[in-house]
């Protein structure tokens, strides 16, 4: 704003004053408006110009105009307050405030503080005579590496499908009425499920031992097959829900879709784990 001010003590005409009021209150309503660096504004220059023209309104308008101006002007150092404020609370400091004093000291006063503020780490390694007799002690008892590759296999099988016959010879499901293990395993997923809507499908058919949670995952299947309820999968946060339907409800053929959910052993005592059992 250093142009404001008519060279050789002449005063501007005043369309000039105005359209340089204009200016202020429009600069001032861009550094409110986009939250600039408030100090970008020289306040004192503005001032210095509003000052020199105060004396030339004659017109209720200019007046209001003059006002308004003061009136952003304000709101700036408001703002250049608040800026200090925050800084000061947040122990900002400016980097070019820091380079500046970094140059200004001498080679020793940096050394002297580097010295102060280093913590060097140190490790020192050794091997004891403890530690010495353990490792020759693992050594020793360790088998062969022949033998030790013996025991490195894997049992491989394969994926088979069971009977109810299967499943009750195992003791995977009792011998009483199928429909009625199913309508009892029903009625609890829709008592479960009465807050929410839908169980998290481990934690239904999980239970305190693998075979009884292996049991209720196969009646839990069939309950979807016969449509006495339905999955609802998250993909992404990989999470399965089971929904109890109202009433049976049998899937069309075309609707039919396979989703194998695996119940190993590993997976339930997974499930044991996240609930602290």
């Amino acid at each position: 704003m250093g142009g404001s001010v008519g060279g050789g003590g002449e005063r501007r005409s005043v369309r000039e004053a105005r359209e340089e009021l204009l200016r202020i209150i429009e600069l001032c309503r861009s550094v409110e408006a986009k939250g600039l660096d408030p100090y970008l504004v020289d306040v004192d220059d503005l001032i210095r110009v509003i000052r020199e023209y105060f004396p030339s309104w004659e017109r209720i308008e200019d007046l209001c105009l003059d006002t308004e101006a003061l009136n952003h002007i304000a709101s700036i150092v408001r703002m250049q307050g608040e800026w200090v404020k925050q800084r000061a609370t947040a122990l900002y400091r400016d980097p070019f405030l820091i380079e500046e004093r970094v140059r200004s000291l001498s080679r020793d006063k940096l050394a002297e503080i580097f010295l102060e503020a280093w913590l060097p780490i140190v490790e020192f390694e050794q091997l004891t005579l403890e530690g010495f007799r353990e490792a020759l002690k693992y050594w020793s008892n360790l088998p062969p590496l022949s033998e030790r590759w013996l025991r490195t296999g894997y049992v491989r099988s394969e994926m088979q499908t069971s009977t109810r016959e299967e499943a009750i010879k195992e003791g995977i499901l009792s011998g009483e009425s199928f429909a009625a293990e199913l309508e009892r395993l029903w009625l609890e997923l829709k008592e479960r499920a009465s807050g929410k809507g839908r169980v998290r499908y481990w934690d239904f058919i999980g239970s305190d031992t693998y075979e009884e949670t292996a049991r209720r995952a196969y009646l839990t299947s069939f309950l979807i097959t016969y449509g006495y309820a339905r999955l609802e999968i998250h993909y992404l946060e990989d999470e399965i829900f089971i929904l109890p339907n109202e009433k049976p409800t049998p899937i069309e053929g075309s609707e039919l879709i396979s989703y194998p959910i695996p119940i190993s052993f590993e997976e339930w005592r997974r499930w044991r784990e996240s609930r602290g059992a």
